[in-house]
């Protein structure tokens, strides 16, 4: 096993400009909590779990404070915009960046295709008779395009787009909490109603916790994005310092408090629920005029930030494997302090979709979300061993650049593993993300060994090397 010895990776991001301001950054940190999966995947969450989706997303996201902890610490230390994959090899060696590096571009890239899905959907029920492939293929042009441009355009979009969804959660968490003190003009207080009738607290019993507990887990996923993008920040410390020291007080305000009124305001079963989408559901209960179709609006602007987010996170983690010695050299070529191949490269899953969504517009989305299902918790099981084996080292040899610190280390990296184990075990037992679980032990295990190789194979040209010489 390799040294533990601090250092930095093979490669810099000197090439990269800074062009993410702080506002950008803070706004990134605050928005990218508010994804594609809060608005969109939890009606699935909340029709098996009914009101115990409260707790379900309460022990994710207690579960994702430790990670980020942890991937704050070590990203602070080593701001890369290769964040847990630069880690990763720190840690253990170039098979461990190249495994968890290579697995996090292609959840993104795969991430890019089913958001431009999600988000033709919408456009299409608006627009009936329109081709839904046809939209995808503008969604990837347009962020296609902001992402080959200079960085601080992804910077304004995703600053824009942040401030759109954060105003609209934060307006929607007002009126559900006055609706639910009986307080707003036109409604009655619901009282406990839809939380303890209709089948109780757990109209599902355990599965159905189960089911909501899984549902929530990948709702969280995307968090990461902002470690990524520090390091084109002017402040790349102080950036992920700030991010990690504040996820606690908006994962519990966004999920968990959105997931209270929901579940409070609106009947668990109540077919709107999944049809529509929970906060559609919960604004239509209110009676408030056009409330419900300016959510939609907001999830469509959730989609395109997913979106938009993902090619720029692809793109960096793909720059950095290559500046590390990870990956084809081509796509580390920089120009205008952007990687553009990397984008292009990243960028090119989206527009098969455009193909998959013509070819097959019934089951694409479920096949596509099967192959990358439980991707994230290879990521946070990499990020977990990592800082345990770098925590030690930083300590005798950097005790300076510890800025952020996980608490109780080791004692709550340790709990978070045990609770990516149990996630694990859980996906294992449901037939429904089993699959998922196939599709990604599959895609690990070829990526570890095509690591090993790589890092044998550069090993054995380094070894060539003073030989010619």
């Amino acid at each position: 096993m390799p040294s533990t010895t601090v250092k930095t990776p093979q490669g810099s991001d000197a090439s990269l400009t800074h062009g993410l301001k702080q506002r950008h950054l803070s706004m990134i940190a605050l928005g990218g909590v508010i994804g594609a999966g809060l608005f969109v995947g939890s009606g699935a969450g909340i029709a098996a779990a009914g009101p115990s989706i409260v707790l379900a997303y309460t022990l994710s996201g207690l579960l994702v404070m430790l990670v980020m902890r942890m991937l704050g610490e070590l990203s602070a230390a080593h701001p890369s915009s290769g964040s847990f994959s630069a880690h990763a090899e720190r840690a253990f060696g170039p098979w461990a960046g190249f495994t968890v590096g290579w697995s996090f571009w292609i959840l993104l890239c795969t991430a890019v295709g089913l958001e431009g899905i999600g988000a033709a959907k919408i456009v299409t029920g608006w627009l009936p008779g329109t081709p839904e492939w046809a939209w995808v293929a503008l969604f990837m042009l347009v962020f296609c395009g902001t992402n080959l441009a200079a960085v601080k355009n992804f910077g304004e979009f995703e600053f824009w787009f942040a401030a759109l969804k954060v105003a609209a959660i934060a307006l929607f968490l007002i009126l559900g909490v006055l609706a639910i003190a009986g307080v707003l003009p036109g409604t009655d207080a619901p009282g406990t109603a839809n939380l303890t009738g209709r089948g109780g607290f757990f109209p599902g019993g355990g599965e159905g916790l189960v089911v909501g507990l899984l549902a929530s887990v990948f709702a969280y996923g995307g968090l990461e994005t902002v470690t990524i993008a520090a390091a084109e920040s002017e402040d790349p410390v102080r950036g992920v310092a700030s991010a990690v020291r504040t996820a606690m007080w908006r994962i519990a305000l966004f999920y968990v408090g959105s997931m209270a009124v929901i579940v409070t305001l609106v009947p668990w079963d109540a077919r709107a629920v999944v049809e529509k989408g929970p906060y559609v559901a919960a604004l239509d209960e209110l009676g408030i005029p056009g409330a419900g179709r300016l959510m939609n609006v907001v999830v469509l602007v959730a989609l395109l930030s997913a979106m938009n987010a993902n090619v720029y996170g692809s793109s960096r983690i793909a720059y950095s494997l290559v500046e590390r010695g990870l990956g084809p050299g081509a796509l580390g070529r920089v120009h205008g302090g952007v990687p553009r191949l990397a984008v292009l490269a990243s960028s090119v899953f989206g527009f098969v979709c455009v193909v998959l969504s013509h070819w097959r517009p019934d089951d694409v989305f479920s096949w596509l979300l099967n192959m990358i299902g439980a991707v994230i918790l290879v990521v946070w099981a990499f990020i977990a061993v990592s800082q345990l084996r770098l925590r030690r080292a930083l300590e005798r040899e950097a005790a300076e650049r510890l800025t952020v610190r996980m608490w109780a280390f080791p004692y709550l990296t340790w709990v978070a593993l045990a609770g990516m184990a149990a996630i694990l075990v859980l996906m294992a037992r449901e037939p429904a993300t089993r699959v998922q679980l196939y599709w990604t032990g599959g895609l690990t295990l070829v990526l570890a060994g095509a690591g090993h190789a790589w890092q044998k194979a550069r090993a054995g040209r380094r070894a060539e090397a003073p030989a010619r010489t």
